[in-house]
Order: structure tokens, then sequence, then C-alpha cells
């Protein structure tokens, strides 16, 4: 268990390591769009060159609500995409404060708090990348996705939607040239079931016959989504010995290790989703 000691050895008593980090990550970026790109989903393009040079894919940011008295936290969102310029964010409208968040305009300034967290580690070694996305999960995945195909790996995308009307993106993802296989909830589009029922057979080789070339070895896999999602996926890539890697998803309030709300068990002892990840190796979690 976390306790207030362990928040006090890692940013001291009196709070200047708080307050030094605090101020050296927040960033006020201008909207450049804010586009509803499906459903209830939006993508917001922001001008900020600070953070298009230091973000990682997986990491994310803090957003703060301004004009919205109501929304007194700060809400956490991954980096959809990364350029010398700025950065995009993928979110969906879940709650007052991304409901306030969608009806901002170009030109508006956003108040951040970022980069943060551990993003994903790629090895220029390997030679195939996997990567599995639950709904939303696929916000972090299109940077990961430019920066391995920098590395000339090739790249696998697997997709789960509760239904076609949440399929978010793919054709950004096809542009890279990149497989995608689908699978929703009710079956209107793609494999009808679980998308990592469906990672599981391609594995194991119960998979259409344009596939066959497809080799485990050298491979590695990478996720985000919901926890029973990433829970599967951990045990599909022990089964067919890949390692892999899974972003995961908690409520980070301060996104620095403060308030320990984000506290994940690990083989380790416990640990902070915003400050030692979101990114863990899959074998490290203990998946309760």
């Amino acid at each position: 268990m976390i306790t207030q000691k362990d928040k006090i050895r890692t940013f001291g008593d009196d709070g200047k390591n708080l307050r030094a980090t605090m101020k050296k990550r927040l960033i006020k970026a201008r909207i450049i769009s804010n586009k509803n790109i499906c459903a209830d989903h939006f993508v917001m393009e922001l001008e900020t060159s600070v953070l298009g040079k230091k973000s990682q894919p997986g990491q994310f940011v803090n957003v703060k609500i301004e004009d919205a008295p109501e929304q007194f936290l700060r809400v956490p969102l991954g980096i959809h995409r990364i350029r010398k310029s700025g950065i995009s964010l993928l979110y969906k409208v879940v709650g007052k404060g991304t409901e306030h968040l969608s009806t901002k305009s170009k030109n508006d300034i956003v108040n951040l708090l970022g980069p943060l967290g551990k993003g994903f580690k790629t090895d220029k070694k390997e030679k195939k990348a996997i990567l599995v996305s639950g709904g939303h999960g696929i916000a972090p995945l299109y940077a990961l996705c430019k920066k391995l195909k920098k590395e000339k790996q090739k790249i696998e995308l697997f997709v789960g939607s509760s239904t076609k009307k949440h399929l978010v993106c793919l054709k950004d993802f096809r542009k890279l040239g990149i497989k995608v296989h689908i699978a929703t909830d009710d079956g209107s589009k793609g494999y009808k079931g679980y998308v990592t029922d469906l990672l599981d057979l391609f594995l194991d080789g119960k998979r259409p016959k344009r596939h066959t070339t497809y080799y485990i070895r050298h491979t590695s896999l990478y996720a985000c989504g919901p926890k029973p999602m990433l829970k599967q996926v951990g045990r599909i890539a022990k089964k067919h010995r890949i390692s892999a890697q899974v972003s995961v998803d908690e409520y980070m309030a301060c996104g620095i290790g403060v308030c320990l709300g984000c506290a994940i068990k690990t083989v380790n002892g416990y640990k902070l989703v915003c400050k030692d990840g979101p990114v863990f190796d899959s074998e490290e979690i203990v998946w309760e």
C-alpha cells in the first residue's frame, strides 16, 4: 500500500520539487482545430512546439478546463499525434469536462500539464509489431505507428469496438500502409466478438490464407484499452512468447504522482500509473 511517507520521499516534505515539476510542465497551447470525427469523438489539434519536441508515443497531458467551474480536476488525455509544431488529442465526450472541451474553437487557448508519464519503448531490432486497441484505446497508437514506421517495422493493427459507429481514425492508419483487423461486439463490422479473440485466432494460425506469411518471431505487442482487454492481451502474449507493453487507463487527477489515486498493483509492489506508467510490461502487472 502506498503511504504518505512514499509521497514525502518522492517529492520532499516542503513540496519544492512538486512546485518545480508543475512550473516546468505547465504549457498554454493554441487550438488549431477541434473537429467532431464521429459519434462522440473529437480530435483537437494544438500548436505547441514544446510538446511537439518533448512528447513521446504513450505519454499524456492533463488538460485544465478553466472556464468550467464544475470541473475542478484536470482531464487526462493521451497524445494522439506528434509533430514538430505541436500535438493532437483524440478524446471521447464522456462527462462535463470533455463535453466542455468539445465546445472550444480555433484560436482558443488551452492550459496543459505535460508531457506526463512514461511512453512505449520500441526496439529497432524487432521486425514486426502488433498493436491492439479497445474502444478509445486507439488514441495513443497513431503516434506509436509513426515511430514504428520510421524504424521500418511491419505493423498489424487489431481494433475492437462495440459497434462500427465507434470505429475511429482507421483511414489514417491505412494511409500509413498498415493492415487493420476489426472486431465488433455486435458483428456490424469485421469479426463478431472481442478483439482479443480475433488476435488469439490470428496468432494461433487460424487466420485467412492471405496472412500465412506472418511470423511471431522478432515481434513485439503494444496495447491500449480497458483493463479486461489488457489482461487478455497479456495472457495471449505469454502464450505466444511475445513481449507486450500495455497502456493502463486510470483516472489520473494530478498526473505527477502526488494524489496517489492511480495506484496499481505490480509484481514489484504498488506503482503509480501517472508516474511509473501509463505504459507497463504486461507481465509486471498483477491482474486482479
